[in-house]
């Protein structure tokens, strides 16, 4: 009984503390209240050091990880594998989340008084499409808001080192030890990562903890719940289908980190670093981890897939449109992948997937302000289900690259 206390503790010793630091911040938050902000610059240093390692991090771990492939056919299946993984799983989840809202009225008899905003502007896709992947200079490569460009850019680079053969053998030895110093250093971040979590997370509840009980109140309860449904039911099925009992078993035994580094920053780019931790302690291959990930990061928002969908139902019972029919839930589907996916690689993707569903389906300007505030309610939430997709969809993308024995040829 010790032994297992002993491993019990060793094991979940890190998980426990941080747990525990983001109970103590939620007491504090519900009885300082507005006043919990002086708890503020606690958090916003680990919030910062998180965002300022995240950059120099996804640069290197990407092209290190390509640069070090011998065989560039693995890194197309690894892409092509993935963008499958998105979007297959993202139809399911919007999927889920329309089934939700036909059996619960996610308004019931909530009063909500709509004011008129302004004009949103149109939007010209092919505009988006270009900023998301590409910036007009290499300096605005190095920020937080451009992580996509940067994605590029750091496959193109390990690509080009590994072009060159053995010439390039040397700088990809060097990336690689540079990204084992930078993981060197989030573990160093994440010793204060405690107390940062705790400030932040009364912070965060004593500011914006009252506004669940307001007009919005029944939308983030039904979120909620179908939110931890998701997390429990399908993520374990995903990593029962990636490998096994054991695939169930080391998948929760690593996911509380990351789970709870991004309840409390609320920013899946914060939470990559812990995510790539526990995709290593998991046992899935640096380079698939390293490169799934990172992509992830920015473009497989399964959390904001849902809540597109819960907006969309919103919306309609608001101005009293027939949610009904086989093609409204094609569309629906369809706007809610694209608005989770594909928009979220966009800087400022969670408001513009916002305008996407606004403007296709012709709603009034001021139905931005109505939807964009219940992404601001259920941003915690929704961006667990972000993070932990990501370690989800490494673990699918390895199952579809090493076959069904990858877990026993990697642990035995």
């Amino acid at each position: 009984m010790s032994f297992f206390r002993s491993k019990f503790l060793k094991t979940y010793r890190f998980s426990l503390i941080l747990l525990l630091s983001i109970i103590i911040g939620a007491i504090i938050g519900l009885y300082l209240g507005e006043d919990a902000v002086i708890f503020k610059p606690l958090g916003d240093i680990f919030l910062n050091l998180m965002f300022t390692i995240v950059v120099p991090l996804v640069l290197v771990t990407v092209s290190s990880s390509i640069a070090n492939m011998v065989n560039l056919r693995r890194l197309g299946k690894v892409l092509g594998y993935l963008l499958l993984v998105f979007f297959g799983t993202g139809t399911i989840a919007a999927t889920f989340m329309l089934i939700i809202v036909k059996f619960i009225d996610p308004v019931g008899n909530a009063k909500i008084v709509i004011e008129a905003g302004n004009e949103i502007a149109k939007l010209n896709i092919g505009d988006r499409i270009v900023s998301a992947i590409t910036v007009t200079d290499f300096s605005n490569l190095l920020s937080r808001s451009n992580m996509l460009p940067l994605i590029v850019f750091s496959i193109l680079l390990g690509v080009g080192i590994s072009l060159l053969g053995k010439e390039g053998r040397g700088l990809a030895a060097g990336l690689e030890v540079l990204s084992k110093a930078m993981m060197k250093i989030v573990t160093i971040i994440m010793y204060y990562a405690p107390i940062g979590l705790c400030a932040y997370f009364a912070n965060l509840i004593g500011q914006f903890g009252s506004q669940l009980i307001e007009g919005y109140a029944r939308s983030i309860l039904l979120y909620i719940p179908v939110a931890i449904a998701y997390y429990l039911i399908f993520y374990t099925i995903y990593a029962y289908i990636s490998g096994g009992k054991e695939g169930v078993k080391r998948f929760y035994k690593h996911i509380l980190p990351p789970t709870l580094t991004s309840l409390a920053t609320q920013s899946s780019l914060a939470s990559l670093p812990t995510n790539l931790e526990a995709g290593k302690n998991i046992g899935i291959p640096k380079d698939i981890r390293e490169v799934v990930m990172p992509i992830g990061a920015t473009m497989n928002m399964h959390g904001s897939v849902i809540g597109s969908m819960l907006k969309i139902s919103f919306l309609f019972t608001i101005f009293n449109q027939s949610f009904t029919g086989i093609d409204t839930y094609l569309i629906a589907i369809l706007i809610s992948v694209l608005s989770g996916v594909v928009m979220s690689g966009i800087p400022g993707g969670g408001l513009i997937g916002e305008m996407l569903v606004v403007s296709l389906y012709g709603f009034p300007p001021e139905a931005f302000a109505i939807i964009a505030t219940i992404g601001i309610l259920i941003d915690a939430p929704a961006t667990c289900l972000n993070v932990v997709d990501d370690v989800s969809a490494s673990m699918l993308v390895t199952r579809l690259i090493e076959g069904k024995n990858w877990l026993k040829k990697k642990f035995e």
